[in-house]
């Protein structure tokens, strides 16, 4: 839970909050994945903000997209240098209200951030899964969060919010478990990844895999796969951001130099950028659990998996209401993919929004500050909660 202090500007922080956790699918109990495999015991890392009402109609679920976590807003500790990952979205009077509604934030199955994962002990071993851990789906995410509510008794959620891999996320609760979803926000997202999507990460997989100390993915806390990974992670990073927004942050300014260097140093900004994102990202994240979720990702598709190959078939098990929010400058899952799914709710008798933001920042923008982007979540929260009480 969180207590609210003053934070900035901006407005108001939650504050300090605490990381939970959950262990189910204890053996002989475990959780039955869908290729097949069984996976137990589990453990997911959680955080609340808010209070869950007396009615308990106000429960939000924000899921997470590839590397991000539970810790959705506020601080661990006073000295933390940064807050949760969509602080600017979560808290006291922001477009997602704690001081309204009860705010749950789950890290996924096959994540390093202390839900159950490849880099998690196999009890049946004593060591790390490494790649002897199941591969998990984004159904396998949304199986294990619906677990977590039922065990937080909450029977129905006010909403579903989640960007990237968190709104393939949205979009799975929405067919998986109509009846739970009463209103759903999946931003900057697709039903399917395309090839170049699928491209991209197949390039990034394999940069981690050849790595010398990958070794099969059995590696140790002190030999890790650092190189293959930030690779990895560079190559991803260019896909989040847009040719306007690398122009403008970085053009062809040379970094701290004159002139060229005549070697492979980073002459250029942008070159120094994306190795020091490659270094930070190795600090917090696991090789295998890059290509786990990459490979969740990769094998999402809605129509498929719901539909039989229809997506207006796959939404016509919803039941919740949709807004959808895409990006201009997101070329990762850009505006036709949107309007693709948009058109097959309508098609299904689904109650939907969508809204293209202008954004020069890529597919990441969802999650920098956007007073457009805020007072959409505001005001269909808003409407959705009016509404879930009459």
């Amino acid at each position: 839970m969180s207590e609210y202090i003053a934070h900035d500007a901006d407005g108001v922080s939650v504050g300090r909050v605490e990381k939970q956790v959950f262990t189910f699918a204890r053996p002989p109990e475990r959780l039955v994945l869908e290729s097949g495999e069984h996976l137990g015991p589990v453990t997911l890392a959680y955080e609340t903000y808010g209070r869950l009402n007396r009615d308990r109609s106000n429960a939000v679920l924000v899921c997470h997209a590839l590397s991000g976590d539970a810790h959705l807003a506020g601080y661990h500790r006073e000295e933390d240098p940064k807050p949760g990952w969509w602080d600017i979205m979560v808290g006291p009077g922001k477009g997602i209200d704690t001081q309204q509604y009860f705010v749950v934030c789950v890290n996924i199955i096959g994540s390093c951030a202390g839900s159950t994962g490849p880099n998690s002990v196999n009890p049946e071993t004593g060591v790390p899964y490494g790649l002897d851990f199941p591969v998990v789906t984004i159904g396998d995410m949304v199986t294990a969060q619906k677990v977590l509510l039922d065990h937080l008794k909450i029977e129905k959620l006010l909403a579903v919010i989640g960007g990237s891999v968190g709104g393939m996320q949205v979009l799975e609760w929405c067919v998986r478990y109509p009846q739970r979803v009463f209103a759903a926000v999946p931003l900057a997202t697709t039903c399917r990844h395309s090839a170049l999507a699928i491209a991209f990460n197949e390039v990034s997989r394999q940069a981690i895999m050849a790595d010398p100390n990958w070794h099969g993915g059995r590696y140790g806390p002190d030999n890790k796969p650092d190189l293959g990974l930030a690779v990895a992670r560079m190559i991803g990073h260019i896909t989040y951001l847009s040719d306007e927004a690398m122009r403008r942050k970085f053009g062809r300014q040379l970094q701290n130099k004159s002139d060229f260097s005549f070697n492979f140093d980073a002459d250029f900004q942008v070159e120094s950028y994306l190795r020091y994102q490659g270094r930070k990202f190795v600090e917090r994240f696991d090789a295998n659990a890059f290509l786990y979720i990459t490979k969740a990702a990769d094998y999402f598709d809605l129509a498929r998996q719901h539909g039989n190959g229809s997506l207006s078939q796959a939404f016509s098990k919803a039941r919740a209401r949709f807004l959808v929010v895409s990006f201009t400058s997101d070329w990762l899952y850009p505006t036709y993919q949107s309007r693709e799914m948009v058109q097959a709710m309508k098609k299904a008798g689904r109650e939907v929004s969508f809204c293209e933001i202008e954004a020069q920042w890529g597919h990441d923008a969802f999650l920098l500050p956007n007073p457009r982007l805020s007072q959409l979540i505001r005001g269909f929260l808003k409407r959705a909660h009016e509404d879930i009480r009459k």
